[in-house]
């Protein structure tokens, strides 16, 4: 089974960029869909990002579109969010997912891994 460590979460200026990883461990990582959830203080953990297993298609949630983009490096067994024009309303808790559906990342909420979670924090 994938392990899943996110790293790169940090504070930043509004109108800034960041770039989130998730290293993933394991001889499975390729056959995994991977996603990107968010969970503002106080709110439920939203989906903002999936990449395919092969990381030919991308789907984002509207709120990120045109800002994020996801990505992915098998080779790396290594997933990526880059952010770009973040907003104060950006703030979150960054946890990346596995699955090897790719609807049980962006229908169900509910991947079979999950990482540990990164802050960001969006500053005004």
């Amino acid at each position: 089974q994938v392990q899943l460590v996110e790293s790169g979460g940090g504070l930043v200026q509004a109108g800034g960029s960041l770039s989130l990883s998730c290293a993933g461990s394991g001889r499975s990582f390729s056959s995994r869909a991977m996603g990107w959830f968010r969970q503002a203080p106080g709110k439920e953990r939203d989906f903002i990002a999936a990449i395919s297993k092969s990381g030919s298609n991308t789907y984002y949630t509207d709120s990120v579109k045109g800002r994020f983009t996801i990505s992915r490096d098998n080779a790396k067994n290594t997933v990526y969010l880059q952010m770009n024009s973040l907003k104060i309303e950006d703030t979150a808790v960054y946890y990346c997912a596995a699955d090897p559906s790719i609807a049980s990342i962006m229908v169900r909420g509910s991947p079979e891994v999950w990482g540990q979670g990164t802050l960001v924090t969006v500053s005004s």
